[in-house]
């Protein structure tokens, strides 16, 4: 119990975070900024945030003007407020050419499109991709709508298969479905790597509701999955659609953060369509909190 409380508090620090630079900017964090046809190397969210987690040094130690990538003296630096104490694996993630620290908070980019380089549409929840929400464009209300829930680092990802491709294709009804496009296995992969703006790394989409499994055998082994048909920066036509499942350490279900601030515990029984709702920004849905 004592975790979970603690796990409350951070995400709550965070909203505090959230709303501070929204006061001062007049805009929500983006997800990412990205050209098209260049590599994605941008920040995340929770970089953009560290100023007002009281990080300020760890801030100005980050140079926005080159990528992520190589800037190995912060992106391994730990920040505690973006790890859950009930984190399994609190370590670095070394790599070939640098070394990452995970997190255990990813922020809600909606349902299931991230970005479109065609139309240059980003998804329907209250982060996305260039994009500079405001906390007056959230129609939904900031009470019915997530910001952030918990995420499980190293989790395995299935990535760049290039399916599906083309406009509006409506997310998956199964895991089964979702498996079947197919693309490369990597383990040990998403939520590795606080300081980037890409989704496998910084976000949570509500495709499916919390802690589902999405099953997948590589080489005969079954892994627990988190899905992109096409990272952002591999294609100049091709959309990027994800599904990036909030998963948690806790018992039951796992703590999410309201646009408004509040943090509530949602039970892994939740409905799709109600966990739906809470990721949209104006969709118009109606969750009541006996919903979840």
């Amino acid at each position: 119990m004592r975790r979970r409380i603690q796990c409350t508090n951070n995400l709550k620090q965070i909203g505090l975070a959230l709303h501070n630079y929204e006061s001062a900017l007049g805009m929500l964090p983006p997800a990412g900024c990205f050209r098209v046809g260049e590599a994605m190397t941008s920040y995340s969210v929770q970089a953009r945030l560290l100023p007002y987690m009281e990080q300020t040094n760890l801030h100005n130690a980050l140079n926005y003007e080159i990528p992520f990538s190589v800037q190995g003296t912060v992106a391994q630096m730990r920040v505690s407020t973006l790890l859950c104490p009930s984190k399994a694996r609190d370590r670095p993630k070394v790599g070939p050419t640098i070394t990452h620290y995970p997190l255990n908070y990813g922020i809600s980019i909606g349902t299931w499109l991230v970005w479109d380089p065609n139309t240059r549409q980003w998804g329907d929840g209250a982060f996305g991709i260039n994009a500079s929400n405001r906390l007056a464009d959230i129609t939904d209300g900031l009470s019915n709508t997530l910001s952030f829930a918990e995420v499980k680092a190293y989790q395995p990802a299935l990535h760049d298969g290039g399916q599906p491709t083309g406009p509006g294709v409506p997310p998956p009804s199964t895991p089964n479905e979702l498996a079947a496009y197919g693309g490369t296995s990597s383990l040990d992969w998403s939520h590795t790597e606080w300081v980037s703006g890409h989704i496998l790394h910084s976000g949570m989409t509500t495709g499916f509701p919390p802690n589902t499994v999405i099953r997948y055998a590589d080489s005969g082994t079954p892994y627990d999955i988190d899905f992109t048909a096409s990272r952002l920066g591999t294609s100049t036509t091709r959309q990027t659609y994800v599904v990036v499942t909030s998963r948690s350490y806790h018992t039951g279900g796992l703590n999410a953060l309201m646009l408004d601030g509040s943090v509530r515990f949602v039970k892994n029984s939740v409905s799709r369509a109600a966990w739906r709702g809470l990721g949209t920004r104006s969709g118009g849905e109606i969750v009541g909190s006996d919903n979840f």
